[in-house]
């Protein structure tokens, strides 16, 4: 009887190990392995996406995959509302692969991601400064790049956000009679931004700070400019009053 037993368990273990060396691995396919990853980060399943695509990274000898699990992992970040990181993936692929013809929308997504972070002008400040400095990187890396209409008004509107704050800062120094500093900030506002909305009473206050210091000529000359400039404007009224008030040449 035991005998028998022996012979059984022998002929079991012998079939057992028959079909498992008739089991064959699979082979990883890179092209799969990216159709699943899209369909982890469809179900949300963010952290699974990024180990298959890791995965891809490390096993494509092509490379052609690997710019595309690159730009997969920076998006997973953006999609789990992970802002920081989905830039700093952004980055490495363009680190990476700075000619890939994924580049320009390597740098779109990194301005979108502060362009969405600009809540106002009083805290936007920041992140419009750094949606500007990628959307102005892209329209000078590739001028006929598929974003420029959208990315044009972003611009205005980064534009006008950080010049909002340097006019407060002004504005700040001009009411504490800090003139040097208001100087500072009013001056390099129109020098960056021409176009300013409130340029009127940039050039008030700039013309006012001068005649505070009593650089006399300087205040004339943005008093003059801005009467010039802007004849209709309610900041012409208070400018002809300081004019009058500084000593005029004689004849």
């Amino acid at each position: 009887m035991r005998k028998l037993l022996a012979i059984f368990f022998i002929f079991v273990f012998s079939v057992s190990c028959a079909k498992k060396q008739e089991v064959k691995v699979r082979p990883f396919s890179i092209e799969e392995a990216f159709k699943e990853a899209n369909e982890l980060l469809k179900e949300k399943r963010y952290e699974d996406a990024r180990q298959k695509l890791q995965q891809i990274k490390m096993k494509d000898e092509t490379m052609k995959y690997t710019p595309l699990a690159q730009l997969r992992i920076a998006d997973s970040y953006l999609q789990e509302k992970e802002p920081e990181l989905a830039v700093e993936e952004y980055r490495r692929f363009l680190e990476t692969f700075p000619e890939h013809k994924y580049s320009p929308y390597a740098i779109y997504q990194i301005g979108m991601v502060y362009y969405g972070l600009i809540e106002d002008s009083e805290r936007g400040y920041g992140a419009a400064s750094k949606a500007l400095e990628a959307f102005e990187q892209l329209n000078s890396r590739y001028p006929r790049n598929p974003y420029r209409e959208e990315v044009g008004f972003k611009i205005e509107r980064c534009k006008e956000i950080i010049a909002d704050h340097e006019y407060r800062v002004g504005e700040f120094y001009y009411k504490k009679e800090a003139y040097r500093g208001a100087l500072g900030r009013f001056l390099g506002l129109l020098q960056r931004f021409p176009d300013y909305g409130k340029e009127p009473d940039v050039l008030l206050r700039i013309a006012i700070s001068y005649k505070k210091l009593g650089e006399n000529e300087k205040a004339k000359e943005y008093f003059s400019l801005l009467m010039k400039k802007y004849p209709e404007s309610k900041a012409v009224e208070e400018a002809k009053k300081e004019f009058a008030e500084l000593p005029q040449d004689s004849d």
